[in-house]
C-alpha cells in the first residue's frame, strides 16, 4: 500500500516529504499565478506577522522606558519623602522613664521655632548633644535617655524642624541650622563649655554629629548605625535605580570625618537591615581622628537594647579614656 506523505510549510517555505514508496512531494502554502502554471509563495503574509512581532516588541520596550523614566522623576521629586519620617505627636517624656527634664523652645538661625528636652544628670561627667536619626521624634529616644543619664550624662535633645512640636518642614541645610542652634543653646544660654559636650548622632544624625564636629570643637563625636554618605546608602538600597547620581541629600559623614579632630566612638551592628556594617568600617579608616569601633547585635533601630551590655560597657570604656579638659558649668 503507498503511504500518503504529509507536507507541510513553515513561514511559506514550502517542505519536502518523502513518500514512502515515491518521489519526494512539493506543497506550496501560497497561491496560482493565473495564466502561469506558477505557485506564488505566501512568504508575505509571514513577514507582515514578523513585522507585527517587532511592532509589539518595539511597543514594550518603550513602555518600559517609560515607565522607568516615570520612576526616576518620581525618586527625584519625592526624596525628602523617602529621607525624612518625622512623627508630630510626643508620645511621652523623659518624666514616664523616671527621669527630671526641662522643655526647651529656641530658636534656628532662620528664625523657625524648635523644641528640646534637657534632661540634667547630677555630678555629670560631661554633656551630650543627641542628635536623633530621620524617624520619629525626641519621644522615641527615652531608653537612651535612660541610659545615658545612668552613664552620668547630661542630655539635651531636640527634634529637628518638621519632627515633633518643632515648626517647619525638614531638609538637609535645615538640619544642620538647627544642630547649630542647639550648640549655641548649650554653649551660650547654659554656659557649657564646647571641651564638655559630647555630640552622639543616630543614622542620620550622625552626619549632623559629624557635620558639628568638624565645625566646633566638641570633646568626642559618637556615632551609632550611621552610613557613610547618603548617595552611597541610596545606591545599596536601590540598586535598579542611579540613586548616586539622583540624590538631593548629601549628608556626607566620611566627608566631615576628614575634618574632625576628636576622639571618635562608633556603635553598629552586623545584624543591621539598613545601613550595612561596611559603612562603619569606611567611617573608621576616614580621617585623622583616633576611632574606637564597637560591634553590636540587632537591627538598625534596636541594637542598643538587643547588645545592651556591651552598649553601656562601649561607653564607659570610651568615657573613662576621654581626658576631661575643664570642670564647665551646666545649669
Amino acid at each position: 500500500m503507498r503511504r500518503t506523505p504529509v507536507a507541510e510549510s513553515v513561514w511559506g517555505i514550502p517542505v519536502s516529504i518523502i513518500g514512502a514508496n515515491g518521489p519526494a512531494i512539493q506543497r506550496f502554502s501560497g497561491t496560482r499565478i493565473p495564466g502561469t502554471g506558477i505557485e506564488q509563495s505566501g512568504g508575505g503574509r509571514g513577514a507582515g506577522v514578523q513585522k507585527k512581532s517587532w511592532v509589539m516588541a518595539w511597543a514594550i520596550v518603550t513602555l518600559g522606558v517609560v515607565v522607568y523614566v516615570g520612576i526616576l522623576v518620581v525618586f527625584w521629586a519625592l526624596q525628602d519623602r523617602l529621607v525624612y519620617y518625622p512623627t508630630r505627636p510626643l508620645e511621652g517624656t523623659p518624666a514616664d522613664v523616671g527621669l527630671p527634664y526641662e522643655s526647651v523652645p529656641f530658636l534656628a538661625s532662620d528664625g523657625v521655632r524648635l523644641h528640646g528636652w534637657w534632661v540634667p544628670a547630677p555630678n555629670d561627667r560631661g554633656v551630650v548633644l543627641f542628635l536623633h536619626g530621620n524617624g520619629g521624634n525626641v519621644s522615641h529616644r527615652l531608653d537612651k535617655l535612660r541610659i545615658l543619664h545612668d552613664l552620668g550624662l547630661s542630655t539635651f535633645i531636640f527634634d529637628y524642624r518638621g519632627y515633633g512640636i518643632s515648626e517647619g518642614r525638614p531638609d538637609e541645610a535645615g538640619t544642620y541650622r538647627d544642630a547649630e542652634a542647639a550648640w549655641s543653646y548649650l554653649t551660650e544660654r547654659r554656659g557649657v563649655l564646647p571641651d564638655r559636650i559630647i555630640l552622639y548622632g543616630e543614622s542620620l544624625g550622625g552626619a549632623v554629629a559629624a557635620y558639628l564636629a568638624r565645625r566646633f570643637p566638641a570633646r568626642a563625636l559618637v556615632l551609632e548605625a550611621t552610613f557613610t554618605s547618603l548617595p552611597e546608602i541610596a545606591a545599596e538600597l536601590y540598586p535598579f535605580l542611579p540613586a548616586r547620581w539622583l540624590a538631593r541629600f548629601r549628608y556626607d559623614t566620611r566627608a566631615y570625618l576628614e575634618g574632625v579632630s576628636c576622639p571618635v566612638l562608633i556603635f553598629h551592628s552586623r545584624d543591621d537591615e539598613v545601613v550595612a556594617f561596611s559603612h562603619a568600617l569606611r567611617l573608621q579608616a576616614t580621617g585623622p581622628a583616633p576611632k574606637v569601633l564597637v560591634e553590636l547585635r540587632g537591627g538598625h533601630n534596636d541594637a542598643f537594647l538587643v547588645a545592651r551590655d556591651r552598649y553601656e560597657a562601649g561607653w564607659r570604656d570610651f568615657l573613662k579614656g576621654l581626658p576631661m579638659k575643664s570642670d564647665g558649668v551646666t545649669r
